[in-house]
């Protein structure tokens, strides 16, 4: 009996360790990563000393003494020495071609004054042919330290831009995309005239506008849906152009320690192109990505389709995007009430609320999220009341729509607690707030600004997450200075010294985590990514300090030291 029971014993025990063994062996990792401060973003392990991975998926996140077990050999060690480790960061709102084509035409974001342009411009003419276009974008008029003496509507006048680009049409987007600059040429080929031989007003279109002076003559602003005036008679890019773009972009991407990006608005060539960079391996970002909702075709053919997540979760489609309004800083925001600085004007509805309210309806149907844009807060509302509508209409279909609002810049304080009571997402990108903080009040004035702008703060106390990013190229791809406008609610120089409400800034968690968990949840990714937890996607951004303990005035001195993606260092500030 006793020899039995020994055996039994002795039998079991090799099991364990046999068992034991198979198993520290199935789970030997590929890459261990220690030495620095490590914010896992998991509120179960909020910090940790140590990260296991097996090829590009987490294995462990803990102490360095129980990730030792997962260390063999062939495994690679990475000592952060200090640096600082957070999950990969993800641009929650942003335009992925803009972002490359930037760096392929005239980059304007940090020009400071209209003669700046005008002097860019003459300098691309030497480099171009006659009759070339030139494009750029990236000016504000409202960022400018000196203005123009002629001004229309607060906005600069073509003719001194026309002096140096006579035999080149150009066209210059404003950093909102919202409204665009073109000289004499380019109105010339668009066919512009104050008044054509058939007595027809070729300036007026629904939903935009075609800026003229007194004499009724264009000044060179289109606004909205104007720029399609100019717009269409651009040259299609080409394909070579089109990779090169695409591979500026993920460059970008990675430098910044992105590796994913919620791409706000995409057409068929740009699907096309993406499928082919997947082919060709390389999309090295994760796109989450949403249908154009301005090509009707586009988007009933993806209705019968459905969404697309593919397996790898590289390239997803599963949104459509509705452009609902202008932005504020071409007066193109829709508002309830009218502009501060221009009486009487309302900014634009640029989407027709009846579509808004059926493509609501269809995406419930179908399996979509609709991401709406709308900086202003009749815009808001606006959408708000349809989205609710669909709701109510199909509530057998809304248990986890996630429903989004890109910006919801300028709410009215009564539809504040209406995201968390209908579950919509607001994809808020906070370095507007650093950008734009110093003028918006001149289009809205003191009261609306302190009742319902950048309201984070209010909205994540409600219930809601926050979505954060760039919206890129309208700002640069910087995380680093959104996450510092998020917790500051500053300007980039460190203005005011309070910041502006600071009763509205998130904490430095807070911030974190609407660029990682809670962009994550945005693009129903929360299970695969946004924080350093075992069973995700090994994607980690790495920085030279600690986000968390560093002072806030050297904040801004954080940098990406190295990115990890799928599991794979895809950026080294140091090797490089």
């Amino acid at each position: 009996m006793k020899f039995r029971s020994l055996t039994r014993c002795l039998l079991a025990f090799i099991l364990i360790v046999f068992f034991s063994c198979s198993e520290n062996k199935k789970e030997a990792a590929t890459l261990l990563i220690h030495g620095g401060p490590i914010y896992t973003v998991d509120t179960t392990k909020s910090k940790v000393e140590a990260v296991a991975i097996k090829n590009n998926i987490i294995l462990f996140a803990g102490s360095m003494e129980e990730a030792e077990a997962y260390q063999v050999e062939d495994t690679e060690v990475l000592d952060l020495k200090g640096k600082t480790m957070t999950p990969g960061l993800i641009e929650g709102h942003g335009h992925f071609m803009g972002l490359g084509y930037n760096e392929l035409n005239l980059d304007l974001i940090n020009t400071t004054s209209y003669q700046e342009i005008i002097d860019a411009v003459a300098e691309k003419v030497k480099t171009v042919k006659p009759g070339e276009w030139i494009l750029g974008r990236g000016w504000h008029q409202s960022k400018w330290v000196e203005m123009p003496e002629n001004l229309v509507n607060g906005f600069q006048t073509h003719d001194r831009l026309s002096e140096v680009s006579h035999d080149n049409p150009v066209y210059l987007g404003h950093a909102s995309g919202h409204a665009g600059f073109a000289n004499a040429k380019a109105m010339e080929i668009a066919g512009l005239q104050v008044l054509s031989k058939e007595g027809i007003d070729k300036f007026t279109i629904e939903g935009g506008e075609v800026m003229r002076d007194g004499l009724g003559r264009p000044t060179g602003i289109f606004n909205e849906r104007a720029q399609t005036l100019i717009t269409k008679h651009i040259p299609e890019t080409t394909a070579e152009r089109n990779n090169q773009a695409f591979e500026l972009a993920v460059a970008a991407c990675h430098r910044n320690g992105i590796t994913g990006f919620h791409d706000a608005g995409i057409g068929r060539e740009t699907i096309a192109l993406y499928e082919q960079m997947k082919t060709s391996n390389k999309m090295n970002v994760r796109l989450y990505c949403m249908l154009t909702g301005w090509d009707k075709d586009l988007l009933t053919e993806w209705y019968k389709r459905g969404p697309m997540i593919d397996s790898d979760n590289t390239f997803t489609i599963r949104s459509v995007k509705l452009n609902c309004d202008g932005a504020l800083g071409s007066r193109g925001a829709w508002l309830l009430d009218e502009y501060s600085d221009r009486p009487g004007h309302f900014g634009h509805e640029t989407l027709p609320m009846p579509f808004v309210k059926e493509t609501a309806l269809n995406g419930l149907r179908n399996g979509f999220q609709v991401c709406a844009h709308a900086i202003g807060d009749r815009a808001n509302k606006e959408i708000l009341d349809r989205y609710e509508y669909a709701f109510n209409e199909l509530p057998n279909m809304v248990d986890d729509h996630r429903f989004r609002i890109e910006h919801a810049q300028h709410l009215h304080p009564d539809d504040i607690p209406r995201f968390a009571a209908l579950g919509v997402i607001p994809a808020m990108q906070a370095v507007h707030l650093s950008s734009d903080r110093p003028w918006a009040i001149d289009r809205l004035g003191e009261k609306r600004i302190k009742e319902g702008a950048y309201m984070w703060q209010t909205l994540l106390k409600s219930g809601v997450p926050i979505v954060n990013g760039t919206d890129v190229p309208v700002e640069p791809l910087n995380p680093i200075a959104s996450l510092y406008a998020s917790f500051t609610r500053k300007t980039l120089k460190g203005l005011p010294d309070e910041g502006y409400e600071p009763e509205e800034r998130m904490t430095r968690e807070q911030a974190l985590r609407s660029y990682t968990l809670d962009a994550a949840y945005g693009a129903f990714e929360e299970n695969i990514k946004g924080s350093i937890t075992p069973g995700k996607l090994a994607d980690f951004t790495i920085y030279n300090q600690d986000l968390m303990t560093v002072s806030e005035d050297k904040f801004l001195g954080t940098e990406v030291m190295m990115t990890i993606y799928d599991g794979k260092i895809v950026y080294n500030k140091i090797a490089d």
